[in-house]
């Protein structure tokens, strides 16, 4: 596989704690063995080591213990790494003790914390920081970026570069329904399990309603809020809250729910080829400018809060950044025309601060409306995010915006 140079930076020194989490086949392992090529390394997914440390985990702090004697702690230049950490929970109290005993540092890696959580197990009291890695962004795979594939194959590594990623995706959800859902024993009943995720698929960027979803799969509304938050739990998906301060008018407060990855939602779905200019095309490239939005932000440590805005009659914006500072709609049309524009329109009524309103687009020229609304292409939106300058004008812009 093609390498990709991965935009999360991961501390450099030894001492450093973290937990590194993110959905299967995100390259997490790939991305520490990059980083810490040297380093003790420790891989649960290895049936061997799994057992041992299952059974005997205190044999990690014994050969740790030697490992230092042995090589001194001057020469370990980067942290014990632990892979799929959430298999063993007991690991993390050993962890614990050789943080405060040894002064070791630990990358900590895994897919789920929810097992972790499920059994008290020890999260370190907040000796070590947390990271994510999300599938690819744009500005990671630069010149071979290509957004039909992107949003038709999806942002995991092995599936965004298959020419066939149809196959990857159904391994991909059995895997997923067999180690993190049936094996972790995370749900009794796993083809009510199965069912409800072809079912929430088709809530993809919508607003959820347990009531509706809890009918389609034969279960109460309180297993779907149960469901839902495995989910996110196990990092296949978030939330988008409403934002809902200082409304003048009455506005809807239900959340809406994105999957992590637009290509699992089109296997589960069941949505064949997107076409640009359908309406499960726009669906796609909402999902992915809240994947980029959320990347960026992560990797930037830009701890932006990110919800939506909706009025009863419909009305709407699709992100909205920190206390109602920016909006962000996103439009997959090459001619967006007032229609696309009502809820931009309509917000600043409401919140008349507002420092800056986007649109995100297929259109080919970028604009400024005479509202001052910019209209700007996906290309220009990527290369705007990640150069820090998509909430800061431009220097024409700026001359624009004070006529």
């Amino acid at each position: 596989m093609k390498s990709i140079n991965r935009l999360l930076n991961l501390p450099k020194k030894q001492k450093e704690n973290f937990f590194l989490w993110g959905p299967r086949q995100t390259g997490k392992s790939s991305l520490l063995k990059k980083e810490y090529s040297d380093a003790f390394y420790v891989d649960l997914l290895k049936t061997s080591t799994y057992l041992k440390y299952l059974e005997k985990p205190w044999l990690l702090r014994e050969e740790l213990q030697e490992y230092v004697l042995s090589h001194g702690k001057k020469e370990l230049k980067y942290p014990v790494v632990i892979d799929e950490v959430q298999r063993v929970p007991l690991l993390l109290d050993e962890v614990h003790w050789m943080i405060e005993n040894l002064g070791l540092g630990f990358a900590l890696c895994g897919s789920s914390a929810r097992k972790v959580k499920r059994g008290h197990a020890n999260l370190l009291g907040g000796r070590a920081v947390r990271y994510e890695l999300f599938g690819l962004s744009a500005a990671e795979l630069k010149d071979d970026f290509d957004l039909n594939t992107m949003l038709n194959n999806g942002y995991l590594p092995r599936h965004y570069l298959s020419g066939k990623p149809f196959k990857l995706l159904d391994a991909y959800v059995k895997d997923y329904l067999k180690e993190e859902i049936k094996d972790e024993a995370l749900v009794r009943n796993i083809p009510h399990f199965s069912t409800f995720l072809n079912t929430a698929s088709l809530s993809d960027t919508k607003l959820i309603n347990y009531t509706n979803i809890a009918r389609e799969c034969g279960v109460s509304s309180n297993t779907v809020k149960e469901y839902f938050q495995i989910l996110v739990d196990t990092l296949l998906g978030r939330f988008l809250p409403a934002f809902t301060k200082r409304p003048k008018r009455r506005v809807i407060q239900s959340p809406k729910f994105y999957f992590a990855d637009v290509g699992i939602v089109n296997y589960l779905a069941k949505r064949g080829t997107l076409q640009p200019h359908s309406e499960l095309y726009g669906k796609a490239f909402e999902n992915w400018v809240f994947h980029e939005l959320n990347v960026y932000n992560s990797y930037n440590d830009k701890f932006w809060d990110l919800s939506y805005w909706r009025l009863p009659s419909g009305h709407e914006v699709d992100f909205i950044v920190n206390d109602m500072e920016y909006a962000i709609e996103a439009k997959s049309s090459s001619k967006v025309h007032d229609g696309h524009l009502k809820g931009l329109r309509e917000i600043i009524n409401d919140h008349p601060k507002l420092k800056k309103r986007i649109v995100v687009s297929l259109v080919e020229a970028n604009r400024l409306t005479s509202d001052k609304i910019e209209i700007i292409n996906y290309q220009t939106f990527i290369k705007r995010l990640w150069s820090h300058s998509l909430l800061r004008p431009s220097e024409k812009l700026e001359s624009l915006l004070q006529r």
